[in-house]
């Protein structure tokens, strides 16, 4: 059963699909399909976004973005699992992105997983975008407003100033239903959400 946070994630980035996935797989021609579903008859993916993609170069395929609010050691083999368990279902190639909203640690993130059993090779790679590296003016620029709740996350996005306005679009915007954002206010580097009038 999916999440009411995990329909949110979905319902937002359904207000922007093609520049969503423009962003994630840095292709420029890429045509965007619909949302499809992310639950597979033996695992229920609720952090999962599936999005049918075309490119001229690729042809067609699937987007999947996991969003992890915490990077652990588990995210490679767990990609793995995610991106042979869709390409399974939809009977497409995938595109894997793990985006991590919080940062742990100082330690280099893999964008690959592998594993090797008598001379058998097993290897999937995987596109890591790391909140915390991301530069805030591209929330407002491309426009993403999936990435509006995390400004303040964001690279350059503890100034005020900017923190008002994501606050602003996110409580003007009707389309926007995200409610924990218009109480309580956008979250901070540690995920607690700041007020901010």
């Amino acid at each position: 059963m999916t999440k009411p946070a995990d329909v949110s994630t979905k319902s937002l980035i359904s207000l922007a699909p093609d520049n969503w996935v423009r962003w994630v797989t840095q292709i420029p021609d890429i045509t965007v399909g619909k949302i499809l579903n992310s639950e597979f008859q033996w695992i229920s993916r609720e952090n999962d976004v599936l999005i049918r993609a075309k490119s001229p170069l690729d042809g067609e395929f699937l987007v999947l973005t996991e969003l992890q609010l915490r990077y652990n050691s588990k995210m490679p083999r767990r990609m793995r699992a995610y991106a042979s368990l869709a390409e399974e279902k939809y009977n497409l190639p995938i595109y894997p992105v793990l985006i991590n909203i919080l940062k742990v640690s100082d330690t280099q993130i893999p964008t690959t997983y592998t594993s090797n059993v008598a001379g058998l090779q097993s290897r999937q790679d995987y596109r890591v975008i790391n909140l915390w590296e991301v530069d805030v003016n591209i929330v407002f620029e491309q426009p993403l407003p999936l990435l509006l709740p995390f400004v303040p996350i964001l690279k350059g996005g503890e100034n005020e100033s900017i923190i008002r306005e994501a606050l602003q679009i996110l409580r003007r915007d009707e389309q926007v239903n995200y409610p924990a954002v218009r109480r309580t206010g956008l979250p901070n580097s540690s995920g607690i959400a700041s007020r901010t009038p």
